[in-house]
């Protein structure tokens, strides 16, 4: 049987989970916390406890029966923690052929909104980005020493189900922060799970693929997008310098480029369902009403 053990089972990796769980495949997800182990297992998945530096017996066999990996924890300030604890563990073990790591295309820096593509270097600017690439090439330098797969997936900005500007929109959190010039590409959780799936199936060991949406843009019209779709006025512009953000938020705002995703459609052969994040707003917002959630009177 094909299992797959997921090292950091957040949002986008619980998406990846299910879509093989549905084709037949064992799936087991680790988290921090014996909250979030139970919690994985409550979804049908069996759930492991992995604090970043302590490798548990059960985490271990989990290791050992793994098939396909994939690693979505945060990088350490001098090393990779699962490549730090794990490392031994996953050399050793026989029945393992692939590994993943969700990465960031956050690694390709600031290009003053020009386009980057797989080919372009990576220039990160900050600590969190640094540490991402030296993950990268840590965990490409493993395949190559274990005769493993290993693929990159550099990530755009993040959305889907239970975590969109509707619903930032519904509970008075969304802020419309203008910059002018600034882009952002993004991609939908769903269209992150068919990419990976697709680079277990095609793609190609120690290639890096970028999953992100066709269309960069600018926050404040995804915004306004979004309080479209619900019948709302949007909120009222706020200059960048004048936001409220966190430094994690404000952080993203210091890069601006566009990013291709050419080898996620010719390579991997992935059609996104949602190519675009007014495609995507579009099919929360009747998920939401389908769901029966209470929407602002007008909503489209």
């Amino acid at each position: 049987m094909t299992r797959l053990l997921c090292i950091g089972m957040g949002y986008s990796a619980t998406a990846v989970a299910r879509l093989l769980a549905a084709e037949g495949w064992s799936v087991a997800g680790t988290s921090r916390t014996d909250a979030g182990a139970s919690a994985i297992a409550a979804s049908g998945f069996a759930g492991q406890v992995f604090d970043g530096v302590a490798v548990s017996p059960e985490l271990v066999g989990a290791i050992e029966a793994a098939t396909h990996l994939l690693v979505s924890v945060a990088p350490g300030q001098v090393v990779d923690p699962v490549l730090a604890a794990c490392r031994d563990h996953l050399a050793r073990t026989q029945k393992l052929s692939w590994i993943g790591y969700l990465s960031t295309v956050g690694v390709y820096g600031d290009t003053g909104g020009d386009w980057v593509d797989e080919d372009t270097p990576p220039n990160p600017r900050q600590e969190r980005t640094i540490r991402r690439v030296h993950a990268e090439r840590a965990w490409l330098e493993f395949g190559v020493v274990t005769h493993r797969t290993v693929q990159i997936f550099r990530i755009a900005g993040i959305y889907g189900p239970g975590r969109n500007p509707l619903l930032n929109l519904m509970d008075g959190s969304a802020q419309r922060i203008v910059k002018p010039g600034q882009v952002f590409n993004r991609i939908h959780v769903a269209d992150i799970a068919s990419g990976v799936v697709a680079g277990i199936k095609r793609g190609k060991p120690g290639r890096i693929y970028n999953l992100t949406d066709d269309e960069p843009a600018a926050p404040d019209d995804v915004v306004v997008c979004a309080a479209r779709l619900l019948g709302m006025a949007p909120p009222p512009p706020v200059p960048f310098a004048e936001a409220t953000l966190s430094p994690m938020a404000a952080s993203f705002y210091a890069d601006n480029r566009r990013v291709r995703n050419n080898r996620l459609r010719s390579e991997l052969a992935v059609d996104l369902s949602y190519p675009n994040y007014r495609v995507g707003l579009a099919a929360l917002a009747a998920e939401l009403r389908q769901s029966g959630a209470v929407l602002p009177k007008g909503a489209a």
